[in-house]
């Protein structure tokens, strides 16, 4: 009997141990996932492959073609690696300012679920592999790829906590890869193609302006050159996320007028950029957390709606 139950005990402990390990492999996946910043690097994609869609004379035609489908899929994981590993050394680089922030002492790093040293290799090794699968699709994209990894990891980052213009520094890497679309398709920069790179760029002005008033506080304490953090009355950023609506929606307009899109994107892309400017006005007239949110969120319908149209439009 007791050798029975010393064997019920060694079954129930081994089960145990199965158990702790998977649940620990299952939350190491999940910090390392975090690192890459999923929500950021699947619009990253998004962008990627409107751009990529926009460059193709003929979709049915492209996609039909075996090599076509392979050139894009490895175009979309290219992007993908270089987003994330770019993220992962973002979160390096930030790791002893994420403890000062609310929003961010309990990512992966600061929270210690890993270590710097190894988030550090993760993220080099996703871009080295980023950077490999966009060299099977062409040396354009590639050169892209590497200019926004090194604009975002060795420019953009350490910038935050010097200037306010790194806003528009970080407007370069998060626009290029709606270009590197478009180049991974086309292997050259056409106007389409610039002027999906500048609808990409203005639009993350708005976005980052008012995701910055909404949490104004966690970047003083982090030590981050916001404009939000040094604009008391929130009123020059407001006219900003206006200008900037302003300027977004010729670039947006464009793509019908230059032939890449047709009735349907503009009309759609028109109302979209009313809402968009609308809340912007609405967050100028009073400046508060709420009118921001609502910036941040409209910010998110237009981008989105885009897409939609860009897929279901292109002439």
């Amino acid at each position: 009997m007791e050798t029975v139950q010393t064997n019920l005990t060694l079954v129930t402990d081994t089960a145990s141990e199965k158990q702790a390990s998977k649940v620990g492999f299952m939350s190491t996946f999940a910090a390392y996932y975090e690192m890459t910043k999923p929500g950021i690097t699947r619009m990253v994609v998004l962008s990627a492959a409107a751009g990529y869609y926009l460059g193709v004379s003929k979709a049915t035609e492209h996609f039909s073609d075996a090599v076509n489908v392979i050139n894009f899929l490895l175009a979309m994981l290219g992007t993908a690696l270089v987003s994330s590993g770019s993220c992962v050394l973002n979160n390096f680089m930030e790791r002893d300012f994420d403890k000062l922030m609310k929003r961010t002492m309990q990512r992966p790093i600061p929270a210690g679920a890993v270590s710097p040293k190894a988030a550090l290799f993760f993220g080099l090794a996703l871009g080295a592999a980023g950077i490999a699968a966009l060299s099977l699709v062409n040396l354009l994209t590639v050169g892209l790829a590497i200019l926004t990894f090194v604009l975002y990891v060795n420019i953009y980052t350490p910038l935050k906590r010097k200037t306010t213009l790194s806003l528009i520094v970080g407007g370069f890497p998060g626009a290029f890869p709606a270009l590197g679309g478009w180049t991974a398709a086309t292997d050259s920069i056409g106007l389409g193609g610039f002027m999906f790179f500048l609808l990409m760029f203005f639009w993350q002005m708005p976005h980052f302006l008012a995701l910055s008033w909404m949490y104004k506080q966690d970047y003083e304490r982090g030590g981050y050159e916001m404009l939000a953090v040094h604009d008391q009355t929130g009123k020059n950023l407001a006219w900003q996320t206006v200008g900037y609506i302003l300027l977004l929606i010729p670039s947006t307009l464009a793509l019908t007028f230059v032939r890449e899109t047709g009735m349907v994107y503009l009309v759609g892309a028109s109302l979209l950029c009313a809402v968009f400017l609308y809340f912007s006005i609405q967050l100028l007239r009073h400046v508060s957390v709420v009118n921001a949110r609502k910036v941040l969120l409209s910010s998110y319908l237009y981008l989105v709606g885009i897409f939609i149209l860009i897929f279901v439009d292109k002439v």
